[in-house]
């Protein structure tokens, strides 16, 4: 397989073109009152009782051994090795061999869950039409024992970005109806032989990022897109992914029936699925910006949680996108917005939104499969918050609270994860160790952002859990391995976890140890 690499800026469309949200919008007077140059004080003791602290990490980001015990080549696989991604996930943090040392790391913080992906080629190499690979059924089954021996409440993300290779071979893998069918088989060989101890299932992480950097964009596999997003071999970057994003929703909403009539009346568990949700606040005070935030949403977070709560896509999408979008059957639509129990979020920055359907926009902001909306993380030369390293994101603590409020008026307070939140560190190529784990900057980051999501809970919001992203320094796609969300270093060499000033932080936040958690911070 060859592929071309994509040839528009990376950097910029990493973030920009798929960040995701909208104005949660204010306390009713338009005050949104959180003094984020002020450090905040905030204890475990502010969340409620139950409520659950953990990590997270992705299969292909973590895992390695890409080709022990009866495991096929991923699309991961087959992609960076063909373009040439720079470095890949071949050994990433070798969690396959050290899991039983990464579940002690998060016993020993405290953590109360962990959220992590099963790697659909490790399941079932070849598809449905092949038999179950035991290796991996029983790899995972050791993870979910010891994660339960330590008392740490598993998190399970059935399709975090990597499927076998060959359903894209056959089938052209989601372009495809065929490969619902895949997903829905992969899924319930999940519950067969882990719901009875799994109790929380996310189908689908940011299904709307999928479709778009795989299928606009270009950066991810199978890399199609088209002119002005990129130069693919093939693609066509205003189609293809309103047609993922079908099959990715349909696949979901099929999965999610079956686990609710056939398996949920006898695990007791609950099944939800992960958006990303970057907030989006208007660029300017324009009626036209303002409206502009709304599609921001209706376009990323809205586009997935729309037809999975209310049983069809948003009304803006509609408009924007007219004929190009499929519609749901009325059978469809009565088990799709029964189909979650719980949503997910992935928070991490904040942008403003502008208007680009009666302003110079560029070419590709200027487009209906992005609602016509441009993104900037500035106004009047001012940023809207300190950079992170991933390109495009900055720390802008009161974007949780706006997020979760709006997230509890549009979706009558339907319960709450925040399945990933973390601070990126700029590109520590060339720091020591020492100074990557003296990372005050993320202490600062979570506490802030945990103070926001505080007061949202206060004021009524139902939200049970925050994941840090992540528990190691990881692969991060594209980017690598230089930009660094984790609590614990990972040394490439060695592959030795050394714990950051962060790690010690969450290990005395969460045993609420106050004078040890300003001691972190000082």
């Amino acid at each position: 397989m060859k592929l071309k690499r994509p040839t528009i800026s990376f950097l910029f469309f990493l973030i920009s073109s798929s960040a995701t949200f909208l104005e949660a919008f204010n306390n009713g007077d338009g005050a949104f009152i959180f003094e984020e140059n002020k450090e905040p004080q905030i204890k475990r003791s502010d969340f409620p009782s139950g409520f659950l602290f953990g990590t997270t990490t992705s299969a292909y980001q973590i895992e390695g051994a890409y080709l022990e015990d009866g495991k096929s080549l991923n699309n991961w696989d087959a992609f960076c090795h063909s373009v040439g991604c720079g470095e890949n996930g071949d050994i990433a943090d070798d969690h396959y061999h050290m899991f039983l040392e990464d579940i002690e790391l998060m016993h020993s913080l405290g953590m109360q869950a962990y959220r992590f992906s099963i790697s659909w080629s490790r399941i079932l190499p070849r598809g449905r039409f092949e038999k179950v690979n035991l290796a991996g059924v029983v790899y995972y089954n050791k993870i979910i024992d010891n994660l339960i021996l330590k008392g740490i409440e598993p998190f399970v993300t059935i399709y975090h970005g990597d499927f076998p290779q060959e359903l894209e071979d056959k089938y052209g893998s989601w372009l495809n109806p065929e490969m619902q069918e895949e997903f829905i088989y992969f899924a319930e060989i999940c519950f067969k032989a882990f719901g009875d101890r799994v109790k929380y299932w996310i189908t689908i992480n940011e299904p709307k990022i999928g479709a778009e950097f795989a299928y606009q964009l270009g950066l991810m596999p199978p890399s199609r897109c088209s002119e002005p997003f990129g130069k693919c071999v093939d693609g066509n970057s205003d189609l293809e992914p309103i047609i993922v994003m079908h099959n990715l929703l349909l696949a979901h909403g099929r999965t999610s029936k079956l686990y609710h009539d056939n398996f949920q009346p006898k695990q007791g568990g609950s099944i939800g699925v992960t958006v990303s949700a970057y907030m989006y606040e208007p660029l300017t005070d324009s009626e036209l910006d303002h409206k502009a935030a709304e599609r921001a949403f209706a376009f990323h977070a809205g586009w997935v949680l729309d037809p999975l709560i209310f049983g069809d896509y948003p009304n803006e999408v509609k408009k924007y996108l007219g004929n190009n979008l499929p519609s749901f059957s009325h059978d469809e639509k009565k088990f799709m917005k029964t189909s979650i129990d719980f949503i997910g979020i992935n928070h991490y920055s904040t942008l403003y939104a502008k208007d680009c359907t009666n302003s110079s926009c560029s070419t590709t902001e200027n487009r209906a499969i992005g609602g016509f909306v441009g993104m900037v993380g500035e106004r009047d030369g001012v940023l809207i918050g300190e950079r992170m390293g991933l390109p495009n994101t900055y720390v802008v603590p009161r974007g949780m609270e706006k997020i979760v409020n709006f997230m509890k008026i549009r979706y009558d307070n339907k319960p709450l994860y925040i399945t990933e939140n973390g601070y990126s560190s700029p590109d520590g190529h060339e720091q020591q160790v020492n100074e990557l784990t003296n990372d005050v900057k993320r202490i600062e980051y979570h506490t802030k952002y945990l103070a926001s999501l505080a007061k949202s809970i206060r004021g009524g919001a139902d939200v049970r859990g925050y994941f840090v992203w992540s528990l190691l320094d990881s692969y991060e796609w594209m980017m690598g391995y230089d930009v660094r969300f984790g609590l614990y270093y990972v040394d490439r060499q060695s592959l030795t976890r050394i714990p950051k000033r962060s790690a010690r932080w969450f290990k005395s936040f969460l045993a609420d140890k106050c004078d040890l958690v300003q001691n972190e911070t000082s």
